[in-house]
């Protein structure tokens, strides 16, 4: 067109990254009406639209992301409900960590650091900064389900253990036998209190039966 290398338009908004975002329906023909300005001209990628705006940029809607979250904000107050809801999360995508300088990133997945506790410098992401994508509870990942490692007993004063099979790993075979035994012995008392007890007559069954005592 006439303007080139310049374009008029009306501005519609910018996204996180500092991408302004500009409309002509009246100058420009359809697929050229819409462009973005980026924030950096000089590492710019198309992958670097945020999806909200990607939705718009190509026409498949013609709200911008503010208007559409000011319909939904709206849709969501005059909305009903009809049960209590007690999501902490008012969306599906659940907590996300505060973003670094990812270079335009919107893949959160690759926002983790490529060692522990080391960062990762290609995605800009500092050195003991926590990962910037979302772990559900219950994940190994996510620090709030961490168990505290503690140990459930001690043989003696350098054999701690944290588990039954671990203790029985730590155990000797002198220990092991002993238990052994003395669950043997635990197992075999009442049959032996049966052999020494005395035997009582069909008579002093009865009474004992009937509530009774016995006179010694």
């Amino acid at each position: 067109n006439g303007d080139y290398p310049f374009k008029f338009g009306t501005y519609m908004g910018c996204d996180a990254m500092g991408n302004r975002y500009y409309e002509n329906r009246i100058d420009y023909p359809f697929g050229q009406h819409r462009w973005v300005e980026p924030a950096n001209i000089h590492d710019f990628d198309s992958t670097h639209i945020p999806p909200e705006w990607h939705g718009w940029m190509v026409s498949m809607n013609d709200a911008t992301p503010s208007l559409e979250q000011e319909y939904i904000d709206k849709m969501a107050k005059d909305t009903i409900k009809g049960e209590i809801s007690h999501a902490p999360y008012q969306s599906n995508i659940g907590h996300q960590e505060p973003y670094f300088n990812f270079n335009g990133m919107h893949n959160q997945s690759q926002i983790r650091s490529r060692g522990y506790g080391i960062g990762n410098h290609v995605v800009g992401l500092p050195p003991g900064a926590p990962d910037a994508y979302y772990t559900q509870p219950g994940s190994p990942y996510n620090e709030a389900s961490i168990r505290k490692f503690e140990m459930q007993g001690k043989l003696d004063e350098k054999r701690a253990y944290k588990s039954e099979m671990w203790r029985q790993r730590l155990m000797t075979v002198a220990e092991k036998a002993a238990i052994e035994q003395s669950e043997k012995d635990e197992w075999t008392k009442p049959f032996e209190v049966a052999k020494t007890a005395k035997r009582l007559s069909l008579r002093e069954q009865a009474i004992l039966a009937r509530g009774g005592t016995l006179s010694k």
